[in-house]
Protein backbone atom coordinates (compact mmCIF):
# COMPACT_ATOMS: atom_id res chain seq x y z
CA UNK A 1 0.00 0.00 0.00
CA UNK A 2 0.96 3.44 -1.17
CA UNK A 3 0.45 6.43 0.53
CA UNK A 4 0.98 9.99 -1.34
CA UNK A 5 2.91 12.62 0.30
CA UNK A 6 1.50 15.91 0.92
CA UNK A 7 3.68 18.29 -0.79
CA UNK A 8 2.20 21.07 1.15
CA UNK A 9 -1.29 20.27 0.30
CA UNK A 10 -2.83 18.35 3.24
CA UNK A 11 -5.52 16.67 1.64
CA UNK A 12 -2.82 15.17 -0.67
CA UNK A 13 -2.29 12.01 2.59
CA UNK A 14 -5.54 10.75 2.64
CA UNK A 15 -4.84 9.31 -0.92
CA UNK A 16 -3.52 5.61 -0.99
CA UNK A 17 -2.58 2.98 -4.06
CA UNK A 18 -3.48 -0.57 -2.71
CA UNK A 19 -1.82 -1.90 -5.47
CA UNK A 20 1.19 0.54 -6.59
CA UNK A 21 3.15 -2.55 -8.57
CA UNK A 22 0.26 -2.13 -11.16
CA UNK A 23 2.69 0.71 -13.05
CA UNK A 24 5.19 -1.68 -13.87
CA UNK A 25 3.24 -2.11 -16.67
CA UNK A 26 3.34 1.44 -17.79
CA UNK A 27 5.79 0.75 -20.49
CA UNK A 28 3.68 -2.59 -21.76
CA UNK A 29 2.17 -1.04 -25.18
CA UNK A 30 5.81 0.42 -26.50
CA UNK A 31 7.12 -2.85 -25.71
CA UNK A 32 3.91 -4.53 -27.97
CA UNK A 33 4.43 -2.22 -30.52
CA UNK A 34 8.07 -2.39 -30.49
CA UNK A 35 8.58 -5.95 -30.68
CA UNK A 36 5.74 -7.52 -33.27
CA UNK A 37 4.67 -6.85 -36.53
CA UNK A 38 1.70 -4.83 -37.37
CA UNK A 39 -1.70 -6.96 -38.18
CA UNK A 40 -2.09 -4.82 -41.29
CA UNK A 41 0.08 -2.59 -43.59
CA UNK A 42 -1.39 0.70 -43.96
CA UNK A 43 -2.01 2.37 -47.71
CA UNK A 44 -5.47 1.87 -48.34
CA UNK A 45 -8.83 1.69 -46.33
CA UNK A 46 -10.08 -1.62 -44.91
CA UNK A 47 -14.34 -0.81 -45.67
CA UNK A 48 -15.42 1.65 -47.62
CA UNK A 49 -19.02 2.64 -46.56
CA UNK A 50 -19.96 5.86 -47.72
CA UNK A 51 -23.59 6.23 -45.86
CA UNK A 52 -21.67 6.59 -42.14
CA UNK A 53 -19.98 9.27 -43.22
CA UNK A 54 -22.59 11.84 -42.40
CA UNK A 55 -22.28 10.51 -39.00
CA UNK A 56 -19.00 10.06 -38.10
CA UNK A 57 -18.63 13.70 -39.20
CA UNK A 58 -20.74 14.52 -36.49
CA UNK A 59 -19.20 12.66 -33.75
CA UNK A 60 -16.10 14.19 -31.73
CA UNK A 61 -12.63 13.71 -32.80
CA UNK A 62 -9.09 15.07 -31.50
CA UNK A 63 -7.16 17.26 -33.65
CA UNK A 64 -3.34 16.74 -34.05
CA UNK A 65 -3.54 13.62 -36.37
CA UNK A 66 -1.40 10.92 -35.20
CA UNK A 67 0.42 12.65 -32.56
CA UNK A 68 -2.60 13.70 -30.78
CA UNK A 69 -4.23 9.71 -30.80
CA UNK A 70 -1.04 8.85 -29.34
CA UNK A 71 -0.88 11.28 -26.21
CA UNK A 72 -4.56 10.11 -26.07
CA UNK A 73 -3.83 6.50 -25.85
CA UNK A 74 -1.10 7.20 -23.36
CA UNK A 75 -3.53 8.86 -21.22
CA UNK A 76 -5.79 5.91 -21.25
CA UNK A 77 -3.58 3.66 -20.61
CA UNK A 78 -2.31 5.63 -17.63
CA UNK A 79 -6.14 5.78 -15.93
CA UNK A 80 -6.54 2.46 -17.00
CA UNK A 81 -2.98 1.45 -14.93
CA UNK A 82 -4.20 4.14 -12.00
CA UNK A 83 -7.63 2.34 -11.70
CA UNK A 84 -6.23 -0.90 -11.41
CA UNK A 85 -3.87 0.14 -8.74
CA UNK A 86 -7.20 0.52 -6.77
CA UNK A 87 -7.00 4.40 -5.61
CA UNK A 88 -8.74 4.92 -2.20
CA UNK A 89 -9.39 8.07 -0.20
CA UNK A 90 -8.43 7.47 3.60
CA UNK A 91 -11.33 9.18 5.59
CA UNK A 92 -10.17 10.81 9.54
CA UNK A 93 -9.97 8.55 11.87
CA UNK A 94 -13.09 7.98 13.89
CA UNK A 95 -13.30 6.63 17.08
CA UNK A 96 -15.44 3.14 18.08
CA UNK A 97 -17.33 2.70 21.56
CA UNK A 98 -16.75 -1.19 22.01
CA UNK A 99 -17.61 -1.95 25.58
CA UNK A 100 -17.15 -6.06 24.91
CA UNK A 101 -19.82 -7.01 27.01
CA UNK A 102 -22.47 -9.31 25.71
CA UNK A 103 -25.58 -9.03 26.57
CA UNK A 104 -29.31 -10.84 26.08
CA UNK A 105 -32.78 -9.48 26.74
CA UNK A 106 -34.92 -12.83 27.37
CA UNK A 107 -38.58 -10.68 27.11
CA UNK A 108 -41.69 -13.05 28.03
CA UNK A 109 -44.79 -12.98 25.37
CA UNK A 110 -47.29 -15.13 27.06
CA UNK A 111 -50.79 -14.56 26.82
CA UNK A 112 -50.39 -12.51 30.52
CA UNK A 113 -48.91 -9.78 28.86
CA UNK A 114 -51.33 -8.87 26.92
CA UNK A 115 -52.94 -6.88 30.27
CA UNK A 116 -53.54 -3.57 30.09
CA UNK A 117 -52.33 -1.95 33.05
CA UNK A 118 -49.73 0.17 31.85
CA UNK A 119 -49.71 3.71 30.90
CA UNK A 120 -47.67 5.62 28.01
CA UNK A 121 -48.78 9.16 28.38
CA UNK A 122 -51.95 9.09 29.33
CA UNK A 123 -52.91 5.90 27.41
CA UNK A 124 -53.24 2.34 28.35
CA UNK A 125 -51.24 -0.07 26.87
CA UNK A 126 -50.44 -3.39 27.29
CA UNK A 127 -47.23 -4.87 29.07
CA UNK A 128 -45.68 -5.82 26.19
CA UNK A 129 -46.10 -2.52 24.15
CA UNK A 130 -44.70 -0.96 27.76
CA UNK A 131 -41.66 -3.46 27.29
CA UNK A 132 -41.32 -2.36 23.86
CA UNK A 133 -41.38 1.45 24.12
CA UNK A 134 -38.78 1.18 27.74
CA UNK A 135 -36.34 -1.38 26.19
CA UNK A 136 -35.77 0.10 22.68
CA UNK A 137 -34.74 2.97 24.43
CA UNK A 138 -32.34 0.82 26.27
CA UNK A 139 -30.85 -1.06 23.41
CA UNK A 140 -30.13 2.33 21.83
CA UNK A 141 -28.12 3.23 24.36
CA UNK A 142 -26.20 0.02 24.51
CA UNK A 143 -23.42 1.08 22.13
CA UNK A 144 -20.52 -1.33 21.46
CA UNK A 145 -22.41 -3.76 22.97
CA UNK A 146 -23.41 -7.17 21.55
CA UNK A 147 -27.03 -7.55 21.89
CA UNK A 148 -29.07 -10.65 21.65
CA UNK A 149 -33.36 -11.12 22.03
CA UNK A 150 -34.79 -14.38 23.56
CA UNK A 151 -38.42 -14.60 23.22
CA UNK A 152 -40.43 -17.27 25.26
CA UNK A 153 -43.94 -18.89 26.21
CA UNK A 154 -44.26 -22.39 26.18
CA UNK A 155 -40.85 -22.53 24.73
CA UNK A 156 -37.87 -20.35 24.07
CA UNK A 157 -36.45 -19.56 21.22
CA UNK A 158 -33.17 -17.16 19.69
CA UNK A 159 -35.03 -14.08 17.88
CA UNK A 160 -32.01 -12.45 17.74
CA UNK A 161 -28.31 -13.72 17.87
CA UNK A 162 -25.44 -11.79 19.31
CA UNK A 163 -24.77 -8.59 17.34
CA UNK A 164 -23.85 -5.26 16.97
CA UNK A 165 -26.96 -4.20 15.46
CA UNK A 166 -28.90 -2.30 17.48
CA UNK A 167 -31.03 -1.52 15.26
CA UNK A 168 -32.29 -5.06 13.79
CA UNK A 169 -32.48 -6.48 17.74
CA UNK A 170 -35.13 -3.63 18.50
CA UNK A 171 -36.91 -4.03 15.27
CA UNK A 172 -37.23 -7.38 15.99
CA UNK A 173 -38.31 -6.86 19.90
CA UNK A 174 -41.10 -3.97 18.45
CA UNK A 175 -42.76 -6.95 16.03
CA UNK A 176 -42.88 -9.58 18.96
CA UNK A 177 -46.70 -10.65 19.40
CA UNK A 178 -48.33 -11.98 21.94
CA UNK A 179 -48.70 -15.71 22.17
CA UNK A 180 -46.34 -15.89 19.30
CA UNK A 181 -44.51 -18.65 21.43
CA UNK A 182 -47.59 -20.24 23.41
CA UNK A 183 -49.90 -19.06 26.45
CA UNK A 184 -47.70 -20.29 29.22
CA UNK A 185 -44.43 -19.07 30.68
CA UNK A 186 -41.23 -21.15 30.32
CA UNK A 187 -38.52 -18.98 32.28
CA UNK A 188 -36.22 -21.65 33.16
CA UNK A 189 -35.83 -22.80 29.20
CA UNK A 190 -35.21 -19.06 28.47
CA UNK A 191 -32.60 -18.93 31.32
CA UNK A 192 -31.00 -22.09 30.04
CA UNK A 193 -31.16 -21.19 26.47
CA UNK A 194 -28.85 -17.93 27.44
CA UNK A 195 -26.56 -19.98 28.82
CA UNK A 196 -26.62 -22.02 25.93
CA UNK A 197 -25.53 -19.20 23.38
CA UNK A 198 -23.18 -17.09 25.78
CA UNK A 199 -21.43 -20.46 27.19
CA UNK A 200 -19.03 -20.11 23.61
CA UNK A 201 -17.83 -16.98 24.03
CA UNK A 202 -15.17 -17.02 26.50
CA UNK A 203 -16.38 -13.74 27.76
CA UNK A 204 -16.12 -12.65 31.47
CA UNK A 205 -19.06 -9.72 30.75
CA UNK A 206 -21.76 -11.47 30.40
CA UNK A 207 -25.36 -10.41 30.78
CA UNK A 208 -29.05 -11.30 31.07
CA UNK A 209 -32.07 -9.28 31.62
CA UNK A 210 -35.01 -11.64 31.98
CA UNK A 211 -38.20 -9.88 31.86
CA UNK A 212 -41.39 -11.70 32.84
CA UNK A 213 -44.99 -10.79 34.87
CA UNK A 214 -46.17 -14.69 36.11
CA UNK A 215 -44.49 -17.94 37.52
CA UNK A 216 -42.62 -20.86 35.52
CA UNK A 217 -45.61 -22.79 34.34
CA UNK A 218 -44.23 -24.41 31.32
CA UNK A 219 -40.79 -25.80 29.75
CA UNK A 220 -38.38 -28.76 30.53
CA UNK A 221 -36.08 -26.98 32.70
CA UNK A 222 -36.95 -25.30 36.21
CA UNK A 223 -35.52 -21.58 36.61
CA UNK A 224 -33.26 -22.31 39.67
CA UNK A 225 -31.55 -25.09 38.27
CA UNK A 226 -31.34 -23.15 35.17
CA UNK A 227 -29.86 -20.26 37.70
CA UNK A 228 -27.26 -22.56 39.04
CA UNK A 229 -26.28 -23.66 35.76
CA UNK A 230 -25.80 -19.89 34.78
CA UNK A 231 -24.06 -18.87 38.21
CA UNK A 232 -21.08 -21.60 36.98
CA UNK A 233 -20.90 -20.60 33.87
CA UNK A 234 -20.42 -16.44 35.40
CA UNK A 235 -23.71 -15.63 33.40
CA UNK A 236 -25.05 -12.55 35.92
CA UNK A 237 -28.78 -12.61 35.55
CA UNK A 238 -30.71 -9.25 36.22
CA UNK A 239 -34.43 -10.51 36.73
CA UNK A 240 -37.48 -7.97 35.93
CA UNK A 241 -41.00 -8.72 37.32
CA UNK A 242 -43.72 -6.39 35.67
CA UNK A 243 -47.46 -5.84 36.04
CA UNK A 244 -49.37 -3.26 38.05
CA UNK A 245 -50.43 -4.25 42.08
CA UNK A 246 -53.89 -3.04 42.06
CA UNK A 247 -56.57 -2.39 39.13
CA UNK A 248 -60.19 -1.37 39.23
CA UNK A 249 -62.64 -3.88 37.25
CA UNK A 250 -66.45 -3.04 37.05
CA UNK A 251 -68.93 -5.99 38.51
CA UNK A 252 -72.49 -6.52 39.42
CA UNK A 253 -72.15 -4.63 42.26
CA UNK A 254 -69.47 -1.42 41.65
CA UNK A 255 -65.88 -1.75 40.99
CA UNK A 256 -63.74 -4.25 42.40
CA UNK A 257 -60.32 -3.97 43.50
CA UNK A 258 -57.73 -6.80 42.02
CA UNK A 259 -54.11 -7.55 41.97
CA UNK A 260 -53.22 -7.85 38.25
CA UNK A 261 -49.86 -9.37 39.43
CA UNK A 262 -51.23 -12.14 41.71
CA UNK A 263 -49.29 -15.08 39.21
CA UNK A 264 -46.09 -13.11 39.48
CA UNK A 265 -43.47 -14.83 41.46
CA UNK A 266 -41.26 -12.52 42.94
CA UNK A 267 -39.35 -15.07 45.02
CA UNK A 268 -38.45 -17.13 42.53
CA UNK A 269 -37.52 -14.16 40.71
CA UNK A 270 -35.09 -12.89 43.17
CA UNK A 271 -33.56 -15.85 43.89
CA UNK A 272 -32.70 -16.41 40.12
CA UNK A 273 -30.76 -12.72 40.65
CA UNK A 274 -29.05 -13.20 44.01
CA UNK A 275 -27.59 -16.92 42.98
CA UNK A 276 -26.05 -15.39 39.81
CA UNK A 277 -24.68 -11.57 41.29
CA UNK A 278 -27.33 -10.16 39.81
CA UNK A 279 -30.51 -8.04 40.99
CA UNK A 280 -34.95 -8.18 41.25
CA UNK A 281 -36.08 -5.55 40.19
CA UNK A 282 -40.09 -4.76 40.13
CA UNK A 283 -41.87 -2.53 37.32
CA UNK A 284 -45.03 -1.78 38.11
CA UNK A 285 -45.51 1.16 35.41
CA UNK A 286 -44.21 2.59 32.80
CA UNK A 287 -42.34 4.66 35.15
CA UNK A 288 -40.32 2.43 37.13
CA UNK A 289 -39.98 0.22 34.29
CA UNK A 290 -37.68 2.95 32.37
CA UNK A 291 -36.15 4.05 36.31
CA UNK A 292 -34.95 0.44 36.58
CA UNK A 293 -33.21 0.22 32.85
CA UNK A 294 -31.63 3.48 34.24
CA UNK A 295 -30.28 2.17 36.94
CA UNK A 296 -29.12 -0.84 34.51
CA UNK A 297 -26.93 1.51 32.73
CA UNK A 298 -25.03 2.49 36.24
CA UNK A 299 -25.03 -1.10 36.77
CA UNK A 300 -23.31 -1.96 33.51
CA UNK A 301 -21.99 0.67 32.50
CA UNK A 302 -20.69 1.51 28.92
CA UNK A 303 -17.01 0.43 29.38
CA UNK A 304 -14.97 1.99 26.22
CA UNK A 305 -11.55 0.39 24.51
CA UNK A 306 -9.56 3.22 22.55
CA UNK A 307 -10.39 1.66 19.24
CA UNK A 308 -9.85 4.08 16.26
CA UNK A 309 -11.68 3.45 12.51
CA UNK A 310 -10.82 5.14 9.25
CA UNK A 311 -12.94 4.80 6.93
CA UNK A 312 -11.84 4.15 3.16
CA UNK A 313 -13.67 4.66 -0.24
CA UNK A 314 -12.89 3.35 -3.23
CA UNK A 315 -11.36 5.50 -5.67
CA UNK A 316 -10.89 3.54 -8.82
CA UNK A 317 -14.19 4.70 -10.92
CA UNK A 318 -13.62 7.76 -11.98
CA UNK A 319 -10.04 7.31 -13.27
CA UNK A 320 -11.28 4.18 -14.81
CA UNK A 321 -14.53 6.03 -16.50
CA UNK A 322 -12.22 8.66 -18.01
CA UNK A 323 -10.00 5.82 -19.60
CA UNK A 324 -13.64 4.30 -21.33
CA UNK A 325 -14.21 7.89 -22.32
CA UNK A 326 -10.71 8.46 -24.16
CA UNK A 327 -10.99 4.71 -25.36
CA UNK A 328 -14.31 5.51 -27.24
CA UNK A 329 -12.88 9.15 -28.83
CA UNK A 330 -10.46 6.89 -30.29
CA UNK A 331 -12.40 4.04 -31.50
CA UNK A 332 -14.19 6.67 -33.13
CA UNK A 333 -11.12 8.29 -34.98
CA UNK A 334 -10.42 4.80 -36.39
CA UNK A 335 -13.64 4.12 -37.70
CA UNK A 336 -13.44 7.43 -39.26
CA UNK A 337 -9.59 6.59 -40.76
CA UNK A 338 -10.94 3.19 -42.13
CA UNK A 339 -14.68 4.60 -43.53
CA UNK A 340 -15.07 6.19 -46.27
Amino acid sequence: MLETQAFGLPWLSQLQLLWPWVYALLPLPWLIRRYTPEAHPAGHAALRAPHLAPLLASLPSVHGGRGGNLWLASVAWLLLLTAAARPQWVGEPVDLGVSGRDLVLAVDISGSMKEVDFLIGDQAVTRLDAVKQVAGEFIERRAGDRLGLILFGDKAYVQTPLSFDRATVNQLLQEAAIGLAGERTAIGDAIGLAVKRLRELNNPHRVLILLTDGANTAGEVQPEPAAALAAKEGLTIYTIGIGADEAYVPTLFGMRRVNPSAELDEGMLRRIAEQTGGQFFRARDSKELEQIYNLLDRLEPQIKDNVRFRPVSALYFWPLGLALLFGGVLLIQAIRGRVA
